[in-house]
């Protein structure tokens, strides 16, 4: 079936619209980042690079990592542009951009998100790494996808929103494994967790400067919540909707974050960049095999 021009913009150079990446310019290995600022940092491990484009929040490198191909992308803040950034990544690997049909074997790409985060547990200390095995979706995007119950995992959101006592005005919450080839890779070197990803940086994560919460003892109930050996570990804003659409879409991905901060002790690092740098050297050597 061939995609309409208004369900999939292709520019006039032939790269999809937001992204502005050409699907022979995708490597299988990809590496997302928050930061647009953050994408020269990775490409500095890279040779052989072939490109760098910029378009509005989205800045993109592809090069080699100890022979193999990756590329670097940034998204932005948040899974409204994790929505944008899952679905063009799998148009350039898995649609036919010169007959708009969809390609009858598809490709899984290798995907991973860098990001920082802070824990919810006190025992989770400030430079340590946590790979997502789960995210939970406080964001509502996964719910605009047909059967989005068929990728998450049973029983946990009731007992999480019995937990919490979700307040009926929010979109009820998902909860996702990752890749298992991902989290295999990243078995050994990081602290296995249960990944908030919260809808915002201020009220969706607790914070109060000068609004009440609907929640108030959100934090509280999130560190205190346990179903089937898992614990909640830390917040970001990103990871469900990777996790989901990767899931639906027959994609490898995850999301693995340095901790920066620990809201349990209330204590944070603004010096975190020798963390990140770590965190990136040790996620191209995982995601490359290299």
């Amino acid at each position: 079936m061939r995609i309409a021009e208004s369900e999939l913009i292709i520019n006039d150079d032939g790269s999809v619209f937001h992204i502005h990446l050409r699907p022979d310019e995708l490597a299988d290995n990809v590496i997302l980042v928050g930061d647009p600022g953050r994408v020269d940092m990775v490409a500095e491990y890279l040779e052989d690079r072939e490109f760098r484009h910029s378009s509005r929040e989205f800045v993109s490198v592809t090069g080699k990592y100890r022979g193999v191909r990756v590329t670097v992308l940034s998204t932005g803040i948040g899974t409204d542009n994790i929505d944008i950034v899952m679905n063009e990544l799998d148009a350039l690997a898995n649609i036919d951009f010169s007959t708009r049909e969809v390609r009858p074997v598809k490709k899984s790409l290798n995907i991973l998100r860098i990001g920082t985060s802070g824990a919810v547990q006190p025992d989770i200390p400030i430079g340590s790494f946590v790979f997502s095995h789960i995210s939970i979706g406080c964001d509502g995007l996964l719910n605009w996808y047909a059967d989005r119950d068929s990728i998450t995992v049973p029983g946990i959101e009731d007992a999480f929103k019995a937990h919490v006592g979700w307040d009926r005005h929010l979109p009820d919450p998902y909860f996702v494994h990752a890749g298992e080839d991902m989290c295999r890779r990243f078995e050994d070197c990081t602290v296995k967790g249960m990944t908030v990803s919260a809808s915002g940086f201020y009220g969706p994560q607790g914070r109060v400067l000068r609004m009440p919460l609907a929640m108030p003892d959100m934090v509280e109930k999130f560190e205190t919540f346990r179903f089937d050996g898992w614990r909640i570990t830390n917040f970001e804003m990103e990871g469900s909707a990777i996790a989901g659409i990767a899931a639906h879409l027959g994609h490898n991905a995850g999301t693995v974050c340095a901790i920066i901060a620990n809201r349990h002790s209330k204590d944070s690092n603004p010096d975190y960049k020798p963390i990140v740098r770590s965190l990136v050297e040790l996620s191209l050597a995982r995601i490359t095999g290299a």
